[in-house]
């Protein structure tokens, strides 16, 4: 159960989605669709992509920054290479003295499967960017940063909320990005849900495109199609800052005996490739602060980090 409980946790702020059946998206969604959430992969991830012209893969291994990275993901990663993923390879990179070449496939269940595990050589990529601390399907490098869930609300509009058990969130309408895994919701949806919030609240899809991007819930808020969003902090910081409309982010703290909404994020390699994650940290440490600066570009809201032992 503990396994499960770690993998759902992790699907939620790497966005290894999968969408909950039942659920009309932009809709409130029923009470057994929020509490019965079963996988349902929707559509494929698709076979890795080759690299574009200039960006040609190297072996695994021989002198290369091969990256698995999702294709359309802001503001982690995106094919046009302007998340803060991207602009993190392209630094760390430099000190492996290469440039980063790409294996693209959506982050939801089969990502680590389908790129660096592939069953081809020419398939397989070697660096994870942003993976939670301890995942368990690769070995990680101590965490580079640490960020957490957050309320998104206009500011001006006498919202001032704090808290999940503010009761303001019963008569509002909030959205939430909604997965589901073996019966498990996000953390988000997982809290409301046991303070008797469903009724009122909004499911968004997170198989993005061009119908739908990241910033869909985002964009919700601003319109005052909603009121309220419960949203991933970096994805929240990077979109909320391009709108119009000024919004608030606010962190979310963990009751006594809820789930936690904050979380360390490191870099994944392989499992065994100590060389390589240890090469990785090396870099990590030295580029401290330069990463610091491309985080705080991108909006991304940081929380003081926790101690987390590297397996």
């Amino acid at each position: 159960m503990a396994a499960r409980r770690r993998f759902v946790l992790c699907a939620c702020i790497t966005s290894l989605w999968l969408v909950c059946p039942g659920i009309i998206l932009g809709q409130p969604p029923t009470r057994e669709a929020l509490r019965r959430a079963t996988p349902k992969p929707q559509g494929e991830g698709g076979p890795p992509v080759s690299p574009k012209p200039g960006q040609r893969a190297t072996r695994p291994g021989v002198g290369g920054f091969r990256v698995c990275a999702d294709p359309d993901n802001l503001p982690f990663s995106n094919r046009k290479l302007e998340g803060f993923e991207n602009k993190l390879a392209e630094l760390i990179a430099k000190d492996f003295g290469a440039t980063p070449t790409y294996t693209w496939w959506g982050q939801r269940r089969g990502f680590i499967r389908n790129t660096m595990n592939a069953t081809l050589e020419e398939g397989r990529c070697e660096i994870v960017m942003g993976v939670p601390a301890n995942y368990d399907l690769v070995q990680t490098t101590k965490p580079y940063y640490r960020s957490t869930y957050v309320f998104v609300y206009p500011k001006g509009k006498g919202l001032a909320i704090r808290s999940l058990d503010d009761p303001v969130l019963k008569t509002l309408k909030i959205g939430v990005h909604l997965l589901g895994d073996d019966y498990e919701n996000p953390p988000p949806v997982h809290e409301l849900s046991k303070r008797g919030i469903v009724d009122n609240v909004v499911g968004f899809n997170t198989f993005y495109s061009d119908q739908n991007p990241p910033s869909t819930i985002i964009d919700a808020v601003a319109s005052g199609r909603i009121a309220v969003a419960i949203v991933w902090g970096p994805l929240a910081g990077y979109f909320a800052q391009r709108q119009r409309v000024p919004l608030d982010l606010v962190p979310i703290p963990s009751g006594k005996g809820d789930l936690p909404f904050a979380f360390d994020i490191s870099m994944g390699v392989k499992k065994g490739n100590e060389a390589l994650r240890t090469r990785l940290q090396q870099v990590l440490d030295a580029r401290h602060a330069e990463i610091a600066t491309i985080l705080k570009d991108y909006g991304v809201p940081l929380s003081a980090r926790k101690v987390t032992p590297t397996r």
